[in-house]
């Protein structure tokens, strides 16, 4: 079943490549699939670069690295995601559980691991290159899409903010299933209605792991460890940003999936069989654009 896209802040260097891998390939037009695809490397370096304003040889450093990647992922992390799709288009004519649910939702987090792993050489690599301007340019850089993350979910009245979620969790579900009756679009918003999702409390961590990633490469700039401590600290930065330290945050989190698997199990469940078929025809058109992705570069 199709997991609604959440829109955190994570670690910035490795969970954005992943991030732009995986939604190109899970959130984006299938139309688009391919052509995005093909563009991942680009993208993501200037997306990384209007965080931290490479100079020559750091920019250098991270397009290499990118193709590098996109190809490993090509070879590698396809098969696999066309295995979880083929999954899902199978289940897709029948009811499911929450936890069935839960359980596509599951599968990728080995893949977002293999990515992390996969990109480890090139952020210890970088990391020790970046220039204090470069540091404060990320700060300012968070502290806008911090503003902006206040702006979509902690502005405006209580029930407005639900009428957002609302409006956008039905438009994401509608590009899979197609329109949607008013019966489910009554369970939609009621579902976020009683929903336990709390934009404070996930702000508070968004700063968090903004804090905890400037800290953290402050604390690794200009050669000031060595490789050992280098590793441990950048791989200790990312557990931190996978599995919070805040204990309050990571039972939210966890119930908050559950939930969320259980939303879209009841809806999957009220589909009707149009709906059902054009969920099949959709994820059967994604598997489509996977299978002509391994096989060629373009």
């Amino acid at each position: 079943m199709p997991i609604p896209h959440q829109s955190t802040s994570r670690f910035l260097k490795l969970r954005h490549i992943i991030g732009v891998l995986l939604a190109v390939l899970l959130l984006s037009g299938c139309s688009a699939v391919r052509l995005a695809y093909n563009n991942v490397p680009e993208l993501a370096y200037w997306w990384l670069d209007s965080y931290l304003d490479f100079n020559s040889a750091q920019s250098s450093r991270v397009r290499a690295d990118l193709s590098t990647l996109q190809a490993w992922h090509r070879q590698n992390e396809l098969p696999l995601l066309l295995a979880t799709l083929d999954k899902t288009q199978a289940m897709a004519a029948g009811t499911v559980s929450a936890s069935q649910v839960c359980a596509i939702s599951d599968e990728l987090r080995p893949r977002l691991q293999a990515l992390l792993d996969r990109t480890e050489p090139s952020v210890l690599a970088l990391t020790p290159t970046f220039s204090t301007a470069q540091l404060s340019h990320l700060a300012q850089q968070f502290e806008k899409r911090s503003e902006k993350w206040r702006e979509e979910w902690l502005s405006g009245t209580a029930a407005q903010r639900r009428e957002r979620r609302a409006k956008q969790l039905i438009e994401r579900i509608e590009s899979f299933y197609g329109p949607l009756d008013n019966a489910q679009r009554v369970l939609l918003q009621g579902a976020v209605a009683d929903s336990i999702f709390d934009p404070v409390l996930n702000h508070r961590e968004v700063l968090r792991r903004q804090q905890d990633t400037l800290q953290t490469l402050q604390g690794l700039q200009g050669g000031k460890a060595d490789e050992r401590k280098l590793r441990q600290d950048m791989r200790a930065l990312v557990e931190r940003a996978m599995a919070s330290p805040d204990a309050d945050y990571r039972k939210y989190a966890a119930r908050l999936q559950l939930e969320t698997c259980g939303t879209l199990a009841a809806l999957h469940n009220s589909s009707t069989p149009a709906q059902r078929l054009q969920l099949t025809e959709t994820l059967r058109d994604y598997a489509g654009d996977v299978r002509a992705l391994m096989t060629s570069t373009r």
